[in-house]
């Protein structure tokens, strides 16, 4: 990762690595395989870590996975990223191959998630909050982002940062 003038981290894209972005450009998610062996791997290399073959392709996969870790980023963190604090960044392993791992923040429609702004599971029973005795004015329910689970079911969601140059990034969106 490389650092932009507006401080956020972009990935820094490599020979070996650049197929995975020009994909990503696309919206599909690629993972390298081995020509060979069939296997695959990431990140990205030139050899085969199993049969140390050198033939390599770009295959598509579902873009599903599972939570195989998480952790909450709080402050202190980069400027860029401090407005957005706390929030969830992800450890997804895929579907087609759990070995294969791949990281990523919970994308903003998981954050909203079904009946958002609807006021589910806010005050006692579901209900909004009331001003205080006697009714008064209602408070707008605060919004509650879904929380991340191990072994959760997710999708890969790409979004473009706010960066010039910048390849579209993956993320996570929960299913």
């Amino acid at each position: 990762m490389t650092s932009t003038a507006p401080g956020l981290l972009v990935p820094a894209v490599d020979e070996d690595g650049a197929p995975f972005w020009d994909y990503a450009a696309r919206g599909e998610l690629r993972i390298q395989a081995c020509a060979d062996c069939g296997r695959l791997r990431f990140p990205p290399r030139p050899c085969c870590p199993y049969c140390r073959s050198f033939a390599s392709e770009w295959r598509p996969v579902s873009g599903r996975g599972r939570i195989w870790s998480f952790v909450i980023a709080h402050p202190p963190l980069p400027p860029a990223y401090q407005e957005r604090a706390p929030y969830p960044v992800l450890l997804v392993e895929l579907a087609e191959d759990p070995g294969i791992r791949l990281v990523g923040d919970l994308a903003a429609e998981s954050q909203q998630g079904p009946g958002h702004g609807q006021g589910q599971g806010h005050g006692q029973g579901g209900a909004p909050a009331s001003g205080g005795p006697g009714g008064g004015r209602r408070r707008r329910p605060a919004q509650r982002a879904p929380e991340p689970r191990i072994g959760a079911p997710v999708r890969v969601v790409f979004e473009q940062p706010p960066v010039p140059d910048c390849p579209p990034l993956p993320r996570w969106a929960l299913i």
